[in-house]
């Protein structure tokens, strides 16, 4: 078992580059599926996430080449060689339902892939996923299996249809687009996530050779494609990464360049910032992050999908509202389980409480169900370190972040969830001045961390 050693009450100061957005690369191997034409990859991440989506693709016929340093990968799957995705991958992130929008078109054999996963931060439904594809002529079916549950999925041919999304889900929109490139005719989206991530992936998708583009209203139009070509791609910046280390910055009370950070993609983080006192200046290469005097809270805050307060941004943004004076309040409408995070962050000294009901300016699709799904905040407070185990990647960043503020030490385990969607993050925050380091851990501790657990 593997650890972070962090003692805070240091600022951070410096450089540090946005890697590329787990969101963004992972979603466009599967993309590739399309295709038997060669893709390149540049600035992709360095992270486990990609690990196992390159695996996932490597499972039905996909050929990589991935210079990690250099952050450049190639792919290309000249043909499938398998249409089912081994069940070992059950749980081990949210991409393998997406194969299924990739490889219907592709091949008329039944397609096997496992139930998704990911962080436990609520319910995934895949019921927009099922029901898009299922319009659009796919029979879809959920097994049970010695080895588990999986999802089998097969179509003589798919047909475009008007798909109207219950929810702008970034999942079933994707899933539906990459669909929606081999269907015949044209495929509309209504209702459709709109995220950076989702444009990065419709640029990608015109490059090889898809008809694609967004219209008013959420509406995306997806026309049949024939012909395929070659393509290279860079991935966007990591936004949630980039906020991260912005919010870091300012609750440390120093000031970091982020490299690569993009204005446009985080508008309604950088008026939250600026809402509560927080300094930002935009640079051409970047965004640079620094603390200009005590922060005021007294905030109401509710996240959203895009261009709403992305929901990968809350956990981090609580623990910056707990330095910040007054009362505040997070409204979580996107997963009902965002705040489980909350109970550990007490321990360390925040002063926060949680509430079922929706403190917001609107009834969100969790009211009434006993979620705990908003959240009251009061500050400033200080926070002290402790030993904690991470329970998903986004509170991971938001423990890292309160223990860099702590004057003591924390020492924090879980640490597979940050490697999911933080490249090197130790190495990183060391380069900005902060005393961590990553270290294995004693065989006492690991005894005493398992049974607190259990």
């Amino acid at each position: 078992m593997e650890l972070l050693r962090i003692t805070g009450g240091t600022p951070l100061n410096g450089r540090v580059k946005a890697a590329g957005a787990k969101n963004a690369i992972t979603k466009m191997l599967v993309a590739s599926l399309l295709s038997d034409k060669p893709v390149r990859f540049s600035n992709v991440p360095n992270i486990s996430e990609v690990e196992v989506t390159v695996d996932l693709c490597k499972e039905v016929g996909m050929q990589v080449e991935w210079a990690r340093e250099k952050g450049v990968m190639h792919v290309v799957t000249p043909k499938l060689t398998s249409t089912e995705v081994h069940q070992r991958f059950s749980g081990a992130n949210r991409i393998p339902i997406l194969m299924l929008g990739a490889l219907l078109g592709r091949t008329k054999e039944p397609i096997t892939v496992p139930t998704i996963g990911g962080c436990n931060i609520g319910k995934r439904p895949v019921d927009f996923h099922t029901d898009a594809l299922k319009k659009m002529g796919a029979q879809i079916e959920l097994i049970s299996r010695d080895d588990g549950h999986a999802y089998v999925a097969q179509a003589k041919f798919l047909t475009g249809s008007i798909i109207k999304l219950p929810y702008p889900s970034v999942g079933a929109t994707e899933n539906a687009i990459l669909a929606g490139c081999r269907a015949q005719g044209t495929t509309l989206i209504k209702n459709a996530a709109v995220e950076p991530e989702v444009i990065d992936l419709i640029l990608f998708l015109q490059k090889l050779g898809v008809i694609i583009h967004v219209d008013i209203n959420r509406s995306i139009y997806i026309h049949e494609t024939k012909e395929f070509f070659e393509a290279e791609h860079r991935i966007i910046p990591d936004r949630i990464e980039a906020a991260s280390f912005g919010m870091a910055a300012i609750a440390t009370k120093g000031r970091v360049f982020v490299e690569g950070a993009q204005q446009a993609h985080m508008i309604s983080f950088l008026n939250k910032i600026r809402t509560i006192g927080g300094g930002f200046s935009v640079k051409e290469d970047g965004i640079e992050f620094f603390y200009k005097g005590p922060l005021q809270g007294n905030l109401h805050l509710e996240t959203d999908v895009h261009p709403g307060f992305l929901t990968d941004w809350q956990q981090p943004f609580v623990v910056l509202l707990t330095q910040s004076r007054g009362c505040s309040v997070i409204h979580e409408t996107v997963y009902e389980n965002r705040f489980g995070y909350a109970k550990t962050i007490r321990e360390m000294g925040a002063d926060v409480e949680l509430f079922t009901q929706c403190l917001g300016g609107k009834t969100c699709r969790f009211a009434s169900q006993n979620f705990g799904h908003s959240l009251i905040i009061k500050g400033p407070t200080p926070l002290y370190g402790k030993r904690i185990d991470i329970p998903d990647l986004r509170a991971g960043f938001a423990y890292v972040m309160a223990a860099l503020i702590a004057p003591n030490t924390s020492e924090i385990t879980g640490l597979r969830f940050l490697d999911r969607g933080y490249e090197n993050l130790e190495g990183k925050l060391t380069q900005l001045g902060a005393n961590i380091e990553r270290i294995r851990a004693t065989k006492k501790l690991e005894s005493l961390l398992t049974s607190n657990k259990t």
